[in-house]
């Protein structure tokens, strides 16, 4: 069947339009709806301290940008932009993640037991980073890209590493759960700055690159009238822009480090306090 103009030329409504998936949307609903049962016992219980109204309202708005990027008609447009693809996965990895995670509510898990020995593990700086450069190096590595879209795997599989992933990421860098992440501002920076590498490197190749590099967008007919290899150095730039804003947290984190580290070196050691007995008079 032949491309119209209209499917090649879609609007910002088109995009919106609603395109169920239950793949995400059962998850995320629930997630909502777990969300909204914990606030409301929190206040019933007359702890509104630990769940803050700045915080709810953080947290639906990621829910909300996960809908959209989800639920919608662009999600369906996979081998048709891959620019526009990209900037659905970096709003799963550089938008929502941060959203979410800076909307939880104080908990307190223990390390030592259950959830929170699991939680210990997988916010590990070492583990996280692993995991989101395998994803990141391995679904932008052509072979790798190419085998995902032929197989159909990319649509449904890729944005949900995506996701999972930089959730664990922003995990690190932000520190929710100080429990289970006994980490100071300067390695949370550190983290930060290597985390931003991988990402900021494929961006780098899909900018500068003189080809296309994805066999399956060589000749395909794009969105918007575009080549394919102009999509692919548009994609580099979606990639680069939405790093910017973690990787300049990053430097403040380290920053911050810095000037603390200076006032501590800075200062004269504490003399030790000897008890003494009362004179005698």
């Amino acid at each position: 069947m032949s491309a119209t103009p209209s499917t090649l030329n879609p609007t910002l409504a088109d995009l919106l339009s609603p395109s169920p998936d239950p793949l995400f949307l059962i998850p995320t609903l629930l997630l909502a709806a777990a969300y909204a049962w914990g606030s409301l016992r929190a206040h019933r219980e007359g702890r509104s301290q630990d769940w803050p109204a700045w915080k709810a309202a953080l947290f639906a708005l990621g829910i909300l940008l996960l809908l959209i990027t989800t639920q919608s008609r662009a999600a369906t447009l996979t081998q048709s932009s891959m620019a526009l693809y990209m900037t659905r996965l970096m709003l799963l990895a550089e938008a929502i993640p941060p959203l979410l995670i800076l909307g939880l509510p104080r908990l307190r898990p223990d390390p030592r037991r259950g959830p929170g020995r699991v939680l210990n593990l997988l916010l590990d700086p070492w583990v996280a980073l692993a995991l989101w450069t395998a994803v990141i190096v391995y679904w932008n590595v052509p072979a790798g890209f190419n085998a995902s879209i032929v197989s159909n795997t990319a649509a449904p599989l890729l944005p949900a590493l995506y996701l999972l992933s930089s959730l664990l990421v922003w995990s690190v860098i932000l520190r929710p759960l100080p429990t289970v992440q006994p980490a100071d501002i300067g390695s949370r920076g550190w983290f930060g700055l290597l985390a931003a590498l991988p990402m900021m490197a494929v961006a780098s190749v899909w900018l500068y690159s003189p080809r296309v590099l994805y066999t399956p967008y060589v000749n395909a007919l794009c969105l918007w009238n575009y080549t394919p290899l102009q999509n692919q150095q548009i994609s580099g730039w979606i990639m680069m822009l939405a790093g910017l804003p973690a990787l300049a947290l990053a430097f403040i984190q380290l920053f911050a480090w810095l000037i603390k580290l200076s006032e501590t070196q800075g200062m004269p050691p504490a003399r030790p306090t000897v008890e003494t007995p009362d004179a005698e008079n």
